[in-house]
């Protein structure tokens, strides 16, 4: 296959795996809840608050930075270009690690503890199914170059 043409995934996985993973926690408070203390509740809260307004800014800047550089956003689409600035020179994964974020984020304002568990089991999930596979179109599309981006900048954090 030409790696020029070729495309990382061909279904959106991360949409979906984090969209599961809110229904799954949502399911399991409700029958297996498991309570806050106040004090906890008001920490967990602010916490939320925190890692919710830093995901979303983080998606923002990600997208951003993307439809900056003229490549695409869509992961089932073929890469156009290799991007190292903005957040993505923290993390390889700036979309994945907000998508992580918010979900634990939600979770700790509204005081559903599953949600953490979900968004690490989806970040798990999303290393397998998604980032690996992308990794892979990567480096037959950019070689050397993604080499040396990956020895530099930390897969998730």
């Amino acid at each position: 296959m030409n790696a020029y043409r070729s495309k990382s995934l061909s279904f959106p996985w991360p949409p979906l795996l984090y969209s599961i993973a809110v229904v799954i926690a949502l399911s399991l408070q409700r029958y297996y809840p498991l309570p806050l203390p106040l004090l906890w509740s008001i920490v967990a809260w602010a916490v939320g608050s925190v890692l919710t307004a830093f995901a979303v800014t983080l998606n923002v800047w990600a997208v951003k930075t993307l439809i900056e550089s003229r490549t695409t956003v869509l992961t089932q689409r073929c890469t156009a270009y290799l991007v190292t600035t903005g957040p993505f020179r923290f993390t390889r994964n700036p979309t994945y690690l907000g998508y992580t974020l918010l979900t634990a984020g939600l979770g700790l304002l509204i005081g559903n503890l599953w949600f953490v568990a979900m968004a690490a089991m989806a970040a798990a999930l999303t290393t397998l199914l998604v980032i690996r596979c992308e990794e892979m179109h990567l480096l037959s599309r950019f070689g050397c170059e993604f080499e040396f981006y990956c020895k530099h900048t930390r897969r998730w954090i």
